[in-house]
């Protein structure tokens, strides 16, 4: 999955999303102008894709939020979770209405997915803190468990993050090689309790792995790690889509050049490596072809369960519709209160 330049497409661009390994597209801010740009953009590439292919972006809410208005600039998660904690009806309700709101609109316009829910515990770490529900895991549960029903209602699939647990680690993955060492049953009995109760419980689509190194079981990044993965199969048993981290982010880079790495994630059999600058997708795909396709069988048919149905006329904009003006006073209501 490759990120884009801008708010059109490039001539690279457009040479990049031919490319035979080159399965969905992820969105971020530089890629967004306005609603009617993003439509057009959209159907640009679906123009040379089709709807066989996966459109992606990262819109949790708070600090990472890639489009703005009119898309709902909906609170961090940790919000939610502070509202729970107050009043649990409040929390939940507002739960709901966070994930409706944010599945429904992205959908409307074309995009598959939000890759979310995380759940991570809010234990420490810098770049997790609010982006978490809680940093009780049991709370983090019920919350996610409402997130990911109200993001199925909407007709969006879940993805949980980041794999085995980023929420301990203090440094970010994106800027440092990060290590946790707590032995594993530590991470077992916090940071994974989570994953394991939602998988179990259906609500689980696809997982992003993290890019930390679990030194106490290998010295890979969770998301090259085929101990993890294997882990997160066999143990947790899960049968979704497994997705990288991006790729260009340090915590990645200790397993070797760019290549290096797409092809340590094809070895761990995950299904989806993400690499969000556009010319570091040049760099990588001018490297590899359809010899470097995963080597197991059913990928690309896997990776299209992932696909979005709306639920709301795709013909209007969101914010014509009645059940979206309905679910976002409701929620501007619960936020006074």
């Amino acid at each position: 999955m490759i990120g884009i330049q801008g708010t059109t497409l490039t001539k690279q661009d457009k040479k990049h999303l031919s490319h035979p390994l080159v399965a969905g597209v992820i969105f971020f801010a530089r890629n967004y102008q306005n609603h009617h740009q993003l439509k057009n953009l959209v159907q640009q590439i679906r123009a040379i894709r089709g709807d066989e292919f996966i459109l992606a972006v990262d819109q949790e809410g708070g600090r990472v939020i890639r489009f703005g208005p009119p898309f709902s600039q909906l609170p961090a998660l940790g919000e939610l979770g502070h509202r729970y904690q107050s009043n649990r009806e409040q929390g939940l309700s507002m739960t709901h209405l966070h994930a409706w709101l944010m599945a429904a609109e992205l959908l409307n316009i074309g995009i598959d997915l939000s890759f979310t829910p995380v759940l991570d515990i809010n234990n420490g770490s810098d770049v997790i803190g609010d982006r978490s529900f809680s940093q009780d895991p049991h709370q983090v549960i019920e919350l996610a468990n409402m997130y990911c029903g109200s993001m199925h209602t909407a007709g969006m699939k879940t993805t949980a993050k980041h794999y085995p647990g980023h929420g301990t680690v203090k440094a970010d993955s994106h800027h440092h090689i990060t290590r946790d060492e707590r032995p594993q049953h530590a991470i077992e009995n916090l940071d994974l309790v989570p994953f394991r109760t939602l998988i179990t419980a259906g609500q689980i689509d696809a997982v992003m792995m993290s890019h930390v190194i679990y030194s106490d079981v290998d010295n890979h990044p969770a998301g090259f790690s085929p101990h993890w993965i294997k882990h997160l199969k066999d143990t947790v048993n899960f049968n979704g889509i497994i997705i990288s981290d991006d790729l260009a982010m340090t915590g990645a880079t200790g397993v070797g050049d760019l290549k290096q790495r797409y092809l340590a994630c094809r070895k761990a059999h995950v299904d989806l490596a993400l690499v969000c600058q556009a010319d570091l997708c040049a760099e990588l795909l001018s490297q590899i072809d359809h010899r470097d396709a995963p080597g197991y069988p059913g990928t690309v048919k896997r990776l299209l369960k992932l696909k979005g149905r709306s639920t709301l006329n795709t013909d209007r904009p969101f914010w014509e519709h009645q059940r979206w003006q309905q679910a976002k006073n409701a929620f501007n209501n619960l936020q006074k209160l």
